[in-house]
């Protein structure tokens, strides 16, 4: 066979596979994705930034596409508990608490996260509210659920602003620990470092 012919058709079918692959992750990327995830990834965007007006309007389109959108619902639980909303937070973490449990396939890691993190933003909102003993409750479920998606911030996050960060393992232990002791000898808050504790979004 001609070399340059040989040379010709490989190069010809390189650029097709490279097209075929480009069109397919596009295909799953933009078009092929459950409703009402663009709309949450944006609302994840504003959240990360802060602006929990734009994120909370994001979140609400998102569920108005798609209203079991569990990373919207979280979303929208988070932008509740950032703008001291505790109640709703509440009762939307309970929604999306037994959402989950009824409807979670076994093998659904990522729904297994989503859990967890709720359980563990539940367990927040108590323990800022002062209900100790629930806010451990739910501390132990998030851990027992799925402790790998409520461990803490990542190393990055770590690096940049924390190198010893809160997390919901260490809130359990000292909640569990004060709790055994004498209400008139309990330490239950600790504002300097409550402060840090954060909200989990998978």
């Amino acid at each position: 066979m001609n070399p340059a012919v040989v040379k010709r058709f490989i190069f010809i079918m390189v650029i097709a596979l490279a097209l075929v692959g480009g069109t397919s992750i596009f295909m799953d990327t933009f078009l092929n994705r459950p409703p009402g995830d663009y709309e949450t990834e944006r609302g994840d965007m504003y959240l990360s930034s802060h602006d929990y007006k734009k994120a909370m309007a994001n979140f609400e389109e998102a569920l108005r596409i798609n209203p079991h959108h569990r990373g919207a619902l979280m979303g929208r639980a988070v932008v509740l508990i950032a703008t001291d909303h505790h109640d709703r937070a509440v009762m939307e973490l309970g929604s999306l608490i037994n959402f989950l449990q009824e409807n979670l396939p076994d093998d659904d890691a990522t729904g297994q996260g989503t859990l967890a993190a709720a359980y563990a933003n539940l367990g927040i909102v108590h323990d800022r509210n002062g209900r100790h003993e629930l806010a451990l409750k739910n501390y132990i479920e998030a851990l027992k659920v799925d402790e790998g998606a409520v461990d803490g911030p990542g190393l990055i996050d770590r690096i940049l602003h924390d190198p010893s960060p809160s997390t919901i393992r260490k809130r359990a232990t000292y909640l569990y620990t004060e709790l055994q002791k004498p209400s008139d000898q309990q330490v239950l808050k600790l504002p300097e470092i409550d402060a840090k504790s954060r909200t989990y979004k998978p």
